[in-house]
């Protein structure tokens, strides 16, 4: 992939633009090489006016907060794109509806809904990752997922073309929707319902706090590695880990969390050959064990 033109316009474009940059410290597991150009746009003007001069000559990866990502330990042949503040801001609607961007943290858009008396956002506190992955993921928990508060996203796709898509348009699955990997989320509208922020406030902490009894945390990790296998069976793959493999077992750096047996951790320098050794460890002896096939909800971005 040439770069060289990209390099004597960088200058032109409303945004920070890196070459052969470190992604170590880009993601939660610390984990990954570099990546042959960062982009991060100041404006949805610079970012189509990228994609445009991109022109699609590699591939192309959108980070939000990282946080449920294992990049390789090679140079990632592309663009990683990462959408700052001018991404991050959030609005109201009206009384109960939201208007936010796909940069901003799930965990902000929660404090927002409740500092405006707007209930039904509780679960986003106890999610770490940002508004765009929580789309691409339909994140949830504690019953409650994007698909249940999201009335639509606004987005752009690789060729710089900007659209609006209404939620009722989008098929959610668990932890996945059908829409192309080939569009940058750019905001989105919530619905909740009204309710006393105080309500709120001692609900979310309820939430909060059972996370924290059951999830590990300030540790290098990317949360849940495995989606719970819910046409296979009714264990959760906490319970079908536990019972299939050590919880000793490591490569390297790369260790299974003895808080909770679906959070894998990079307990010093683990590499990302570490990370996927264990996850095929465990996939192999889980299934061999259960006859359950279990399927990665993380992302390995090569």
């Amino acid at each position: 992939m040439e770069i060289e033109d990209l390099k004597k316009s960088a200058l032109l474009l409303d945004g920070n633009i890196f070459f052969d940059q470190s992604i170590k410290n880009l993601n939660w597991f610390n984990i990954g090489g570099k990546t042959r150009i960062l982009f991060k746009p100041n404006s949805l003007k610079g970012l189509i006016e990228y994609l445009k001069l991109y022109a699609l000559r590699g591939k192309i990866f959108i980070l939000g907060n990282g946080s449920n990502v294992l990049f390789s330990d090679e140079t990632y042949q592309g663009t990683i794109i990462k959408l700052g503040k001018n991404f991050s801001k959030i609005s109201l609607l009206n009384e109960t509806t939201i208007i936010a961007g796909t940069a901003v943290s799930q965990k902000k858009v929660s404090e927002f809904a409740k500092d405006n008396n707007i209930s039904g956002l509780e679960f986003m506190s106890c999610i770490p990752g940002s508004i765009g992955g929580g789309i691409r993921m339909n994140s949830g928990c504690f019953k409650k997922e994007f698909k249940d508060v999201l009335v639509s996203i606004q987005l752009v796709d690789f060729q710089g073309v900007v659209k609006s898509i209404p939620a009722n348009k989008i098929n959610f699955n668990y932890r996945s929707i059908d829409l192309s990997k080939d569009l940058i989320f750019l905001s989105a509208t919530f619905k909740g319902k009204g309710k006393d922020s105080l309500e709120i406030n001692k609900y979310m902490n309820e939430l909060i706090k059972k996370k924290e009894i059951a999830q590990p945390t300030k540790i290098k990790t990317s949360g849940s590695t495995f989606k719970n296998p819910i046409n296979q069976t009714d264990k959760k793959v906490w319970e079908l880990i536990r019972s299939s493999v050590s919880i000793e077992k490591n490569y390297g750096d790369a260790f299974i969390s003895e808080k909770h047996a679906n959070f894998f951790v990079n307990k010093k320098n683990a590499k990302s050959k570490d990370m996927k050794s264990l996850i095929n460890f465990v996939k192999e002896k889980v299934e061999k064990k259960t006859g359950v096939k279990l399927e990665l909800e993380i992302v390995v971005v090569e």
